[in-house]
């Protein structure tokens, strides 16, 4: 007996013997869990995979790496299931859900943790937290550390603790032929270097280990202010030019209806800033001054916590239809901030349009500390990151809002090219070189020749094989 769907024909013995081999879930359309599983946040982006595999270790990755070769079906790796760009599911094809990967084994003396394929970068946190550890994984709960880290890794610590990669020590991987190897300084050095930044490109990571940092409280949370060109101009260069202990993810977005807003400000453009300082309140007293300075804050939030509590739970309900286009720039200055009001409230006049924003994210710090061929995240002198993003009711509704997406991101970043690959939804002609740039692409090339020859995984952004 034979099941066919999409590209692919699976002889249902052959699915048995998976199956039987593997000690982890093997679901097909039909099967109880399979719906739940093959669902990626953005459900927009909906895919019927063949086969979803979710593995319980090493072994079973393997196993199932093996399957999709023997049977023609094209791989997709899912961690936390964010990809934008739908990297974490495939039509007819075999999903590798490493969900049940989820381990934290820290060690306290060293200041270490071996941390699965498949976790959370809230879970890791929160455990880490447990003994007044901490390292960046980005800045979203569900997001999966696994994609996190293998784009590079920015996020609420960067400017102090560098990128996720940046404190990567090893990596246990699978590769496009069954071999489980381990890729670190030493071991496969060429292989490690492209694992830090050059994401899903060669092979399945199982098991990372990473080198932690003390830090039991951090002055942390929301800082809303009035968005006018003035504020937003000078927030951005105050973050420029704060010392490395302080982190900013700054949204010029219109104003949520929380509670502690009021409500003639909700729907009114805002910076809606999320703030991250190593340190207590009184160190930091100087530091936010010249913030809090620019206008009377709509919301200060700011508080001691835990860096757990930066993590907060997304609602479950939460999947939003968006699109979005991101680059790097050297500044916004007035004229750019206005362009941004300006194109935001004309976006948002628009009965589709539920929500537009833009994010800008100073780096610099520790992340610029680094060598820029020293891992393949290669945009360390960059000195803002900037994504711009639209949420809409419907799919189709989606097309229409690239072209303003577009342009607004090109007049940011004046038409230079750069983009990074966790935040990159399209995957168009060329994308991939503004994500690497010549150097790092044709080193990125090779190791993919070496590991990945027949491009096994492509379900990324995609770096093809050096001839």
């Amino acid at each position: 007996m034979t099941s066919t769907h999409g590209s692919a024909t699976l002889d249902r013995e052959r699915l048995r013997g998976l199956a039987e081999t593997v000690t982890g879930e093997v679901l097909t359309p039909g099967t109880d869990g399979y719906d739940d599983a093959r669902h990626v946040f953005f459900r927009h982006l909906d895919q019927t995979p063949a086969v979803i595999v979710q593995p319980r270790d090493t072994d079973d990755t393997a196993a199932a790496v093996a399957f999709a070769q023997a049977n023609g079906l094209e791989i997709a790796v899912r961690g936390g299931g964010h990809s934008g760009a739908a990297h974490s599911t495939v039509e007819g094809g075999l999903v590798i859900d490493l969900r049940h990967l989820d381990s934290v084994e820290i060690d306290i003396d060293n200041r270490t943790a071996r941390v699965g394929g498949g976790a959370t970068a809230g879970a890791v946190t929160v455990a880490l937290a447990e003994h007044g550890l901490v390292l960046g994984f980005g800045d979203t709960d569900s997001v999966g550390v696994g994609g996190i880290t293998l784009g590079g890794g920015v996020g609420f610590l960067s400017r102090l603790h560098g990128l996720t990669i940046d404190n990567l020590l090893a990596v246990e991987l699978v590769t496009a032929d069954g071999r489980v190897v381990v890729a670190d300084a030493d071991q496969h050095p060429d292989l490690f270097w492209a694992l830090r930044g050059g994401g899903g490109n060669f092979g399945v990571v199982t098991r990372f280990t990473f080198r932690l940092h003390r830090v039991e409280q951090v002055l942390g949370g929301m800082l809303i202010l009035p968005a006018t060109a003035d504020t937003i101009a000078g927030f951005v260069r105050h973050a420029q030019e704060a010392p490395d202990e302080l982190t900013c993810i700054v949204n010029v977005m219109p104003a949520p209806p929380m509670p502690f807003l009021e409500p003639a400000q909700h729907g009114q453009l805002v910076i809606f800033a999320l703030l991250t300082f190593v340190g207590t309140a009184a160190e930091a007293e100087p530091v936010l001054a010249p913030f809090r300075a620019l206008a009377p804050p709509l919301a200060d939030l700011l508080q001691e916590m835990p860096y757990a509590g930066m993590f907060q739970p997304e609602p479950d309900d939460y999947h939003p239809v968006a699109a979005g286009r991101n680059g790097y720039a050297d500044d916004v200055d007035g004229a750019g901030a206005q362009l941004v009001l300006d194109t935001l409230t004309a976006q948002l006049a628009k009965p589709e349009v539920q929500m537009a924003v833009v994010q800008l994210r100073p780096l610099g710090g520790a992340i610029a500390r680094v060598r820029t061929d020293a891992t393949a995240y290669a945009h360390r002198q960059r000195a803002l990151m900037l994504n711009v993003a639209a949420i809409v009711s419907r799919a189709d509704e989606l097309e229409a809002q690239l072209p303003w997406l577009e342009t607004l991101k090109a007049a940011l970043c004046d038409g230079t090219p750069g983009g990074y690959a966790n935040f990159v939804y399209d995957d168009g002609p060329g994308r991939i070189h503004d994500i690497y740039p010549p150097d790092t692409y044709t080193r990125l090339a090779q190791v993919k020749a070496q590991w990945d020859p027949d491009n096994t995984f492509h379900r990324n952004h995609t770096v093809l094989p050096a001839v």
